[in-house]
């Protein structure tokens, strides 16, 4: 497989991280960069790029399904993180089969983009034999992660104080739909029910109608677990300075809830609930969707006075922003349906590409409303790097978003698509645990990997 917008090659893990994982602080960073002298000093095939990857060395488990948390490894493997998939060996994660159906049977194109960077290995966690070997994973890890109903793992014999036991400096990230405490911690949470319980969804629609749903892409899902990313890197900072792991708490819900601005402080100083609104914003106008001559959509901001200046002049009607007219946000939020009224009217009136150029020429915000066709043929996707295309035997060029953020110094890259069920079992159970061929192959038949 290649990867044809990478930023640096892949590389093979360092021992900064899961080599010291349970060494005093001191002594932990003397043997990582004695160790990484070693490396640099015997390896004179190591390629100088693959360590621009800022989290080479850190060995990441990810025991959850779909992609609240498991979406926070993929991050971290992106930027060099050795990611231990760890799914049953029978189905594996239920990810596979949710979407889009690929040319593989064990993967749809949302597995293929958002199982990237991780090696499959398979254990069925409700064997005990399976829970020991992965209690020997987790002693040679850095990081757990982990999206369960609360109480699972710990039904398994692998709650936090087992794994703590395991390995003192384990920093283990668990994702859930209502976060491990409270009265609703053993409810089943999924993003969309996340969208509900933080408010999000009772704003999105038009006032009046049935809230919708805020696009059919699982926000919450994400966003949880880019906190995550953020708790995880947060909690291996500590680890540092003191050795000590802990664990990072997250529901999805509450990722939701981070985002929706001042509502809570509107509604605690003035008791104010915000509605459904549609297209449009309390805050300014005009500021909204609007469709153009030829069919098209284009969103407008204009959130201050001197923005709504520029806009009437785009407009060839300098005059509406006189402090007569509409010049003052004040009037126009008092006149909104006027505003949008004219708006309207002369986006209407022209084709996108036309009411592009007169906004952008007058430094107007205006965007379009790209469909994933439009991102396709988009300049500024191309020169960002936005859609990394891949090549796999057997399903030629798979095309999928790129990395994110962008670094200057240590950028990141996408190894390979989401793997086949079970890729690197044998080479994690043999090479990283030491169990023999023999054993492997026993533990295959009684259907433990």
């Amino acid at each position: 497989m290649r990867e044809e917008a990478a930023s640096a090659p892949a590389s093979p893990p360092r021992p900064e991280f899961a080599g010291a994982a349970n060494e005093a602080p001191a002594s932990a960073a003397k043997s990582a960069a004695g160790t990484r002298r070693a490396l640099e000093d015997q390896d004179q095939e190591h390629s100088p790029e693959s360590d621009r990857l800022a989290m080479s060395g850190l060995r990441v488990i990810d025991v959850g399904t779909f992609l609240a948390g498991p979406y926070a490894a993929s991050i971290l493997g992106e930027f060099g993180a050795e990611i231990l998939k760890v799914e049953h060996p029978i189905a594996g994660d239920p990810m596979r089969r949710f979407g889009t159906a690929s040319k593989r049977h064990d993967a749809t194109l949302a597995w293929l983009s958002e199982g990237r960077n991780k090696k499959s290995v398979t254990l069925d966690l409700r064997q005990h034999e399976g829970v020991e070997l992965f209690l020997k994973l987790v002693a040679k890890s850095d990081v757990l992660i982990e999206n369960f109903r609360p109480g699972t793992m710990e039904e398994w014999g692998l709650g936090w104080e087992e794994l703590r036991l395991a390995n003192p400096a384990l920093v283990m990230l668990r994702v859930s739909g209502y976060g491990q405490s409270g009265p609703y911690r053993r409810r089943s949470g999924f993003s969309h029910i996340a969208h509900g319980f933080a408010g999000l969804s009772y704003l999105a629609g038009f006032p009046g109608e049935t809230p919708v749903l805020p696009g059919t892409a699982p926000l919450g899902d994400y966003l949880s677990s880019l906190y995550g990313a953020i708790g995880i890197l947060l909690a291996l900072r500590h680890r540092e300075a003191t050795g000590e792991g802990q664990m990072v708490d997250i529901g999805i819900y509450e990722a939701v809830f981070r985002q929706m601005d001042e509502i809570a402080a509107a509604y605690g100083l003035f008791g104010k609930v915000r509605e459904r609104e549609g297209a449009g914003s309390f805050v300014a106008v005009p500021h909204g969707h609007f469709r153009t001559f030829d069919d098209k959509w284009v969103a407008i901001a204009c959130t201050t006075d001197k923005m709504f200046e520029r806009f009437a002049t785009a407009m060839e009607r300098p005059e509406l922003a006189s402090a007569e007219r509409y010049g003052e946000q004040r009037k126009r939020l008092a006149a909104r349906d006027e505003v949008n009224r004219m708006v309207i009217e002369w986006v209407g009136s022209l084709t996108r590409d036309e009411v592009m150029k007169r906004c952008i020429d007058r430094e107007v915000p205006i965007g379009k409303l790209n469909s994933i066709a439009d991102m396709f043929e988009d300049e500024h996707f191309k020169a960002r790097g936005n859609l990394a295309r891949l090549t796999e035997e057997g399903l030629g060029e798979v095309v999928i978003p790129g990395v994110v953020p962008t670094l200057s110094e240590t950028p990141g890259r996408i190894s390979n698509l989401g793997p086949p069920l079970g890729n690197a079992t044998y080479e994690v159970l043999r090479e990283l645990l030491g169990i023999s061929a023999q054993e492997i192959k026993r533990l295959r038949q009684r259907k433990i990997i």
